[in-house]
């Protein structure tokens, strides 16, 4: 069943970075398809620029649990040695294999993938042009991977400036937002003074700063509880899309009223637009 009861009424999803945590928008998107919930925009950062793009593509639950069953965190880490960053050559991979060489303006959905400029600082949304490029670098984390190479840019985790991007929907016209964030419990100190340690805690620091934002301009936000599992490890996966199907099916009440509303009038469309920090478009 379609709640979607007003042609004009855009609701857009957005699915928050958070590693390996990523495993609970698989959750999510299981519930709205049982609901018949169908969203008429999609952005995502890091982990849920992966998931979102498989999503606006039309894979299914299924297709995407498929994918998940045949993952191996080898096949995107490719240095074996700790200070050396990997490509992100097996991520963009993972694009290519499944949904082939396509575009972001091929996909069934309106996408967007959001990514940093390493010299300019600036946050990059990506609207048009090859999805594998613009997920794998949403989802390049700084010493992990090596910045992406991209129309003259050095690109990497889009979670340093927006790590659950909930403005970026509203920018393109959507009425209401549904926001899953993953990482609820990503701000936690480390004892440690190892250079990883170092820069997994400061990274943590950034994005708990940036991820206001998204709550801001989120009108439903889906917290799973994924604070046990690892964000740099799929072990667990199963129980984490778990996680992130029983917390959907919590809010599913609001969910549903949500698209049962009616869409924002125009002015009040336009002041909160007015309001956002503008990131580059690409």
């Amino acid at each position: 069943m379609n709640y979607k009861k007003h042609k004009k009424l855009k609701v857009g999803l957005v699915l928050s970075g958070g590693g390996a945590r990523g495993f609970a928008h698989l959750g999510a998107i299981k519930a709205f398809e049982e609901f018949g919930v169908k969203f008429d925009f999609v952005s995502g950062t890091s982990a849920g620029s992966l998931v979102g793009a498989f999503y606006a593509a039309g894979y299914s639950f299924d297709d995407m649990l498929d994918i998940a069953r045949k993952f191996d965190a080898k096949d995107i880490r490719t240095s074996k040695l700790v200070f050396v960053p990997s490509k992100t050559d097996g991520l963009e991979n993972i694009i290519t294999s499944n949904l082939g060489d396509i575009n972001i303006e091929d996909l069934k959905i309106p996408f967007t993938a959001t990514a940093v400029d390493l010299k300019s600082t600036d946050e990059i949304c990506f609207t048009k042009g090859s999805v594998a490029k613009a997920v794998a670098a949403s989802c390049c984390v700084p010493a992990v991977f090596q910045p992406v190479e991209h129309n003259g840019r050095n690109l990497c985790d889009g979670g340093l400036r927006n790590t659950m991007p909930a403005d970026i929907p509203r920018l393109f016209g959507c009425d209401y937002v549904v926001s899953v964030d993953v990482n609820k419990s990503r701000l936690f100190g480390t004892d440690s003074t190892k250079l990883l340690d170092v820069i997994g805690c400061t990274i943590r620091i950034l994005m708990e700063s940036n991820v206001d934002k998204g709550y801001k301009y989120s009108d439903i936000v889906l917290r799973p509880e994924t604070k046990r599992f690892k964000s740099t490890k799929s072990e667990g996966y199963l129980d984490m899309i778990e996680e992130g199907y029983r917390e959907t099916i919590s809010k599913m009440p609001e969910i549903l009223k949500l698209f049962a509303s009616r869409p924002l009038p125009s002015f009040k469309k336009k002041h909160i637009i007015s309001k956002l920090e503008k990131p580059v478009i690409e």
